[in-house]
């Protein structure tokens, strides 16, 4: 399922792997102690979906101790958070569409409160919502401010997550870099996601190195060599992870959550991830 419409559902209902890869000198070098690794939910949304307690259950029983969500498969936050409780998941973050931000923003802000999250996170826009112009980014980045107001006076943090089309050049400047310069450090954070800022051509050690204390959270999917740069396992591509993870206590990185869009086994996939990560402890 597109991300567009798994999203869009979710306002209906609430608002052989690393071990057999050789390793390369990259992989070898030392590299501070990361801290807890996340996992972005909509990687296993399908299990999800079938039987979300046991999901989180095998999530947990990997080593994960974060979740970020994606939509709350049609469970009240009440039993949302019941159900990390159980499983001794906590969840800082979740993915609130941005029809939301723009509609019922405050029962979006509710139901954050009410599961315990930290930060809602802007994801995703859709084609037709995606500035064209300098001009048209600037009023995005006005939007976005006017949204994280809201979540501060009822005491979450707010955040946007970036795909390729906000590294793209819109008039000779990066759409992100609008963002980043046009929203106050204080009230708007953000996401990076590392396998789409290297699928634009940009440098994502380059760009936490640019903006100290802006990306307060890290998405973390591999890519496959160009030209494809296709969904990969974390550690099983072409991405540079301990560069990039070595940046994490100077850039003001918080929490970093694995995620692959697309997998034909979720389960092994985040089995993977996971594992090459904690190699790197």
């Amino acid at each position: 399922m597109h991300r567009r419409s798994f999203l869009a559902a979710a306002v209906g209902t609430l608002a052989a792997a690393c071990a057999k890869r050789p390793r390369t000198a990259v992989e070898r070098r030392p590299l501070p102690r990361i801290g807890p690794v996340g996992l972005q939910l909509y990687t296993v949304r399908t299990l999800m979906e079938k039987d979300m307690p046991g999901t989180l259950q095998q999530v947990a029983a990997i080593g994960y101790r974060e979740v970020e969500f994606a939509g709350y498969f049609g469970r009240t936050p009440a039993e949302v958070r019941a159900l990390l409780a159980r499983v001794g998941l906590t969840s800082p973050s979740a993915h609130t569409p941005y029809e939301l931000l723009v509609g019922n923003w405050q029962k979006a802000l509710d139901d954050a409160n009410a599961v315990g999250h930290q930060w809602v996170t802007i994801p995703w826009l859709a084609p037709e919502q995606r500035p064209t112009s300098v001009a048209g980014w600037q009023r995005l980045a006005a939007t976005l401010a006017r949204g994280a107001e809201q979540a501060h006076a009822s005491g979450l943090r707010f955040a946007y997550h970036n795909h390729d089309f906000e590294i793209a050049q819109v008039e000779g400047v990066m759409p992100l870099e609008i963002l980043l310069r046009e929203t106050d450090p204080t009230r708007v954070d953000f996401e990076m996601d590392v396998y789409w800022v290297t699928k634009a051509g940009a440098d994502a050690v380059s760009l936490l190195a640019r903006h100290p204390g802006r990306f307060k959270m890290l998405h973390l999917k591999d890519a496959t060599p160009a030209p494809q740069r296709a969904f990969a396992d974390v550690g099983s591509g072409t991405i540079d992870w301990p560069a990039v993870l070595a940046q994490r206590a100077t850039a003001g990185v918080e929490h970093v959550f694995v995620e692959r869009d697309e997998s034909p086994d979720p389960m092994a996939s985040i089995r993977n991830s996971y594992a090459y990560l904690a190699s790197l402890k």
